[in-house]
This record gives C-alpha cells, structure tokens and sequence, in this order.
C-alpha cells in the first residue's frame, strides 16, 4: 500500500503539474477560456495517468487494456466531472485567481480516483455478468 501511495503521488503530482501548466502557462495566456483549457489539459494529463497507474502505482500490466483503459478513463471522467464542476464553483462564486482554485480542486479529487482506480479501475477482477 506504502509504495502504491507513492507511486500515486508522483504520477498524480506529474500528471496535475502538466494539467496545470497546459491552462496556467499556455492555453488561458493564448487566449482560451479557464474551464475550456481545462478540458484539454484534462484529456492531456490523462495520458499520463493512465500509463503511469497502470504500470507503477497498480502494477497492472497483467489486466487487458480493454477494460483497464475504458474503467479508468471512466474513473478519470467521474473526477474530471467533480473537477469541473468544483472548479466553476470557485470561479464564480469566490475570488480566487484561477490558478489557486484549480490547485485547490485538483488535490481534492485525488483521493476519489485512488479509490476508484485501486478498486475497480486497475483491480483485473471481470465486471459482473
């Protein structure tokens, strides 16, 4: 479990360190808007994640990608859903500058997708019938 965690964090912090450099240093200063970025940056850093759950956090080399890769992106989605709409909620209703309150989302919804991935995701047990 101690080196799942770890390997959770580095592949989660690396993950987020380019979502958020995708919308805070190159999508929103080009001109798009924050929660538009945040897609793009989404659908970037999940690559990341994916390959990285996969083979350190969850070593999971062994569960075909056909149901690896469709429950995490899955996974990923659910937590993006929460992202966003947590990250709308700050937007409008706070007065945090967009970078703080992503930083502040996307550590929040951590723990949901280590659940969900350790769980589920990356678990290699066949969905129910």
């Amino acid at each position: 479990m101690k080196r799942e965690l770890f390997w959770f964090g580095v592949i989660g912090v690396s993950a987020m360190l380019v979502h958020f450099l995708l919308v805070a240093c190159l999508l929103v200063p080009a001109g798009l808007p924050p929660l538009l970025a945040n897609i793009v940056a989404f659908l970037l850093a999940f690559q990341i994640s994916y390959w990285g759950h996969r083979h350190k956090t969850f070593e999971a080399g062994h569960v075909p990608h056909r149901q690896a890769l469709p429950r995490f992106f899955m996974v990923s989605c659910l937590s993006f859903a929460l992202n966003e709409a947590m990250y709308f909620l700050l937007l409008h209703f706070t007065a945090l500058d967009y970078r703080i309150a992503l930083l502040i989302v996307l550590g929040s919804v951590a723990v949901f997708t280590f659940v969900l991935s350790k769980l589920w995701a990356f678990s290699g047990k066949a969905p129910p019938v």
